[in-house]
């Protein structure tokens, strides 16, 4: 059943991987080259901006140009950012290549997801969502490794990213798989998705904000307490981990209990971890620490758009991924550069607090919105599907899939 779609889950494996080692390896090797923590915190911050313009032009580049054209293009643009970042360890430099990142990244998992949401077939469709995510859980992980063992002091690590993002044309390249049909564009309206709900909304902004910090300016935060390079790999490593034991029993217990309880409880189960981490420099506690960050922080843009699917009307899902991606984005574009400010002026202990802030303040906010609206009736849950955040399609590829569940019963 997985046989058509392994060329376009190979290319994503490599790009998600790659992916992986740049975004930890920035704030590595920024340290190294002297970096202000806050222009670190910067380089996230463009990344993420990148990151949001591409979910929403990208579709037009795709539809213009064809899928294996705009892989090819964006793939060479995003070979060259790590190199020219190896030649070039300025900071603006820096800066501006993120951007470029970002984008491409956003795209080309954009071409490779639509891809995949147009060939997969609806009897296969909940292997391929369960495959692709073990093997983005694999990529981002497993290569996490390479930083230590090549090194993040040289020119290797950057070709290594480079090498990865070019091996990730060649599977899509050589695919003889008919071309899907372009993507529609997003068309966003935030007064609408406000109005389905509030609190997938916030709850949206609130990971942007704590999430992409942790993902980003959390190696800087590893260093700062005195961990070496092959210790904050593995920090890094155990919150992702952790984000993805917890996934499905969290979304387990948010069908059956309900998603307003469940995002109350992981979001004070992240809120405890950061207390936990910010009093702790030992390597095993930090450990530890940050699989608990990861396991409670990183499921909740899934709650959240479980909460919001459930509330939304036919036809509106479209409109609940743009919302929520934009969401997610606004709160990405601050997060990193506002936990590098914490980092810089009170020292690295004050950027779990910052995540600790931020999520007692959603806690509140759950509460509040419990209380003002009524919770959707068991029998009116969708099926929880555990997302990426990578481009809108895959959103599409889950909703797919939970319809095509919900015809089965």
């Amino acid at each position: 059943m997985l046989k058509p779609i392994a060329p376009l889950l190979l290319s994503a494996s490599i790009l998600l991987g790659g992916n992986g080692v740049l975004g930890t390896l920035i704030a590595l090797r920024g340290s190294l080259e002297g970096f202000d923590t806050v222009l670190v915190g910067l380089m996230g911050a463009c990344y993420y901006l990148g990151f949001f313009a591409a979910s929403f032009h990208s579709a037009r580049l795709i539809r213009r140009t064809g899928h294996v054209r705009a892989f090819a293009a964006l793939a060479a643009i995003g070979a060259l950012v790590p190199l020219v970042m190896a030649m070039t360890p300025n900071p603006w430099v820096w800066l501006v290549m993120r951007v470029f990142s970002g984008f491409c990244f956003a795209a080309l998992l954009m071409v490779v997801e639509s891809w995949i949401n147009e060939i997969s077939k609806n009897d296969s469709r909940g292997r391929v969502l369960g495959v692709y995510r073990i093997l983005d859980l694999l990529a981002v992980t497993g290569t996490q490794f390479l930083i230590p063992l090549v090194g993040e002091g040289g020119h290797e690590i950057f070709s290594v990213v480079s090498m990865m993002y070019c091996l990730s044309l060649v599977p899509v390249a050589l695919s003889t798989r008919a071309r899907p049909a372009a993507p529609e564009n997003l068309k966003l309206d935030l007064g609408a998705i406000w109005r389905i709900s509030p609190l997938a909304c916030l709850t949206s902004l609130a990971i942007g904000l704590t999430n992409s910090a942790f993902r980003l300016v959390g190696p800087l935060y590893g260093l700062e307490i005195g961990l070496d390079t092959g210790a904050v790999v593995v920090f890094m490593t155990l919150g992702i981990v952790g984000g993805a034991a917890l996934q499905y029993p969290l979304g387990y217990m948010s069908d059956k209990v309900g998603r307003r309880s469940t995002v109350l409880f992981s979001t004070f189960g992240a809120m405890l971890a950061a207390v936990f981490l910010s009093g702790q420099s030992a390597v095993l506690p930090v450990y530890i620490g940050a699989f608990a960050f990861g396991a409670f922080a990183l499921p909740l843009y899934s709650l959240a758009a479980a909460h919001a699917n459930d509330r939304a009307g036919i036809g509106q899902y479209v409109l609940v991924s743009a919302g929520l991606s934009f969401y997610f984005a606004l709160g990405a574009v601050i997060g990193p550069y506002a936990a590098s400010l914490v980092i810089e002026y009170f020292g690295a202990p004050a950027f779990f607090l910052y995540t600790c802030a931020v999520h007692a303040t959603l806690c509140l906010v759950v509460i509040i919105r419990s209380l003002r609206r009524a919770a959707v009736p068991a029998e009116r849950r969708s099926r929880f599907v555990g997302l990426l955040r990578t481009s809108p399609m895959f959103f599409r590829l889950a909703r797919r899939f939970t319809r095509s569940r919900g015809r089965g019963k």
